[in-house]
């Protein structure tokens, strides 16, 4: 009988502590365990890309498969192709991408616009880009642009404020400033028509546009990749992520960028290979393929990176607002996100970036 009370005694003392620890386990604590469980399952990951040799990354980890195996088989990898950086930004607003490769003068004016919406977290690409003058246009001395039309791809992108910074060191704007040279926003493909037709003077393109148009239009070079800016290390393409994303998600963002690192050092080990591969997907992409000669003198001009060059980024901030593209100064202190791109060159014994 006494040992019937003990045992009585005892599981009612053990259903004491059970409750106790039941009660002490929130339901807000018990939800975020079951989260951190699935969180990173049956993920989309929608990445935005453009059909581009300054999107190499991209382009070939799509053909090789390489970033779906890194972000595991139970999430999904979702390709979404864009070919302009406005529209790859409003998707990035309505939440239609979680991360997207574009140029540094789009990633930064979606950033200051939504206030931080969005984080650069890796460089892609360097340079890739060039100034030319049509056929029988020799011009020796910048100066000498003035009362000349030139072209560029789109107002407040890379190539258009690199050449209002050349504008400005050489005491020259555009007429909607008062000054005497013309800007023009035409597509790559219109300007290689305008600069055929002389309707246009000179053109500040990226590749491989401006290998077109040397060997297709016979222009002249003004100024090379390495003359337009910093010694050629300045930015033309970055990965960035949603900042929401980035917070739900920081594992598969990781595993992203992981792979974009050994993208990375895989192109330039291998370059003919990763020529091939960015050719093929072009080629599928929009139903045309880069001549050889073409492909070979555009990668000649870029650099495949994981640096984004910050101080580019932040002269290009300048820039847009100096020109007006921005009303005013944006903090910029969460636009570069090194965090995880640190940690993956860490891993892997490379230098980290500052």
């Amino acid at each position: 009988m006494q040992s019937k009370k003990i045992v009585k005694i005892s599981m009612a003392l053990l259903g004491i502590v059970l409750m106790g620890s039941l009660i002490g386990c929130s339901p807000k604590e018990t939800e975020n365990t079951e989260s951190v469980a699935t969180v990173e399952e049956n993920i989309d990951v929608r990445v935005g890309y453009f059909p581009n040799i300054t999107h190499s990354q991209a382009l070939v980890g799509k053909d090789q498969g390489s970033f779906q195996t890194a972000i595991g088989e139970t999430n999904k990898i979702d390709w979404n192709l864009f070919n302009a950086g406005p529209s790859e930004i409003e998707a990035l607003f309505a939440g239609a991408i979680d991360i997207a490769y574009i140029g540094p003068g789009p990633a930064i004016n979606g950033y200051a616009k939504s206030k931080g919406d969005l984080q650069i977290i890796a460089g892609a690409t360097d340079a890739g880009a060039i100034f030319i003058s049509k056929e029988g246009l020799v011009i020796k001395d910048l100066k000498d642009l003035s009362g000349k039309t030139i072209a560029i791809p789109q107002f407040g992108n890379t190539q258009d404020l690199t050449l209002r910074n050349i504008l400005s060191k050489n005491g020259l704007s555009d007429t909607t400033k008062g000054g005497t040279v013309e800007v023009l926003q035409a597509s790559n493909a219109d300007i290689l028509t305008l600069i055929q037709k002389g309707e246009v003077d000179a053109a500040l393109v990226p590749e491989p546009w401006g290998s077109r148009l040397i060997k297709d239009a016979k222009a002249n070079i003004i100024l090379d990749y390495k003359d337009l800016l910093r010694d050629g290390q300045y930015t033309t393409a970055v990965v960035v992520v949603r900042t929401e994303f980035l917070e739900e998600h920081p594992k598969i963002v990781e595993d992203f960028i992981r792979n974009h690192v050994e993208l990375t050092d895989y192109i330039k080990l291998n370059p003919e290979e990763a020529k091939d591969i960015v050719n093929k997907q072009i080629t599928e992409l929009t139903n045309k393929a880069i001549p050889d000669d073409i492909l070979d003198s555009a990668f000649n001009r870029l650099t495949v990176t994981n640096n984004p060059q910050k101080d580019s980024i932040l002269e290009f901030v300048k820039l847009s607002v100096d020109e007006g593209f921005l009303k005013s100064d944006p903090d910029t202190t969460d636009l570069v996100n090194f965090s995880i791109l640190n940690k993956v060159l860490k891993e892997k014994g490379l230098d980290q970036i500052e």
